[in-house]
């Protein structure tokens, strides 16, 4: 095979995962690939309702407008979390992509690399009819002033995890709990909401998985 082949990914789609054995996880995964045991992964994956934290864990919690007892009461776990970025919703209905990439030799551009991961959940936004784009100073994927896709990533010597999340099928409500990304003058919106109508998450995942291997030259395969 010729050196510039596309380089393998292994896709692993888990269900739902609750988010604390979804950390532990990827880090057993970047040790992983850290050590040439594995090939990059991308791990696709739903939580139950949780609140994240940014790295800058006090500037993310005070984006965290529901109280401690409300949170408790509608099944909300919060965590802290080693990744970029502020103060964000994961729940039912929402595509969590966990790359587990080695960018070394040619990758090595954290920018490039945010602007891949938008780059994908653009494209999966522009097959289902609707036109994603970028906003200057912000991350992610939006509609509008509205956000379909958040960001929010980690590298330990070149090797990513955390990543993406996509609302498909998303309670946008839960939003309400927070300052999202601790951007308090646009909004949230999901697939379904643009479309109109019901749309399986799984359906959604085979195009994430396509448009990221497109994107990042990866050559698929699910385990």
């Amino acid at each position: 095979m010729g050196s510039d082949a596309p380089r393998a990914l292994a896709v692993r789609r888990l269900g739902v995962v609750r988010y604390g054995d979804g950390l532990a996880l990827q880090q057993a995964l970047v040790e992983q690939r850290a050590a040439g045991e594995i090939d990059d992964t991308l791990v696709l994956l739903q939580h139950p309702h949780v609140l994240t934290l940014g790295a800058k864990a006090a500037q993310s919690r005070s984006h965290v407008l529901a109280t401690p007892q409300r949170l408790e009461e509608l099944g909300v776990e919060l965590h802290e979390t080693g990744r970029g970025g502020d103060v964000t919703y994961h729940g039912p209905g929402q595509i969590v992509g966990y790359p587990i990439l080695n960018l070394k030799p040619d990758r090595c551009d954290v920018h490039r690399y945010v602007r891949d991961l938008e780059e994908v959940m653009i494209r999966v936004t522009a097959a289902y009819g609707f036109r994603a784009a970028r906003i200057p100073g912000l991350t992610g994927a939006w509609v509008g002033a509205e956000k379909i896709g958040a960001i929010g990533v980690r590298l330990q010597r070149w090797i990513t995890s955390h990543g993406f999340a996509f609302n498909v099928s998303t309670n946008l409500d839960f939003f309400r709990l927070i300052v999202p990304c601790g951007i308090s003058d646009r909004g949230v919106t999901s697939l379904e909401r643009l479309a109109g109508r019901a749309i399986p998450v799984a359906e959604v995942e085979d195009r994430v998985i396509r448009e990221f291997a497109s994107v990042f030259s990866r050559r698929p395969r699910e385990i």
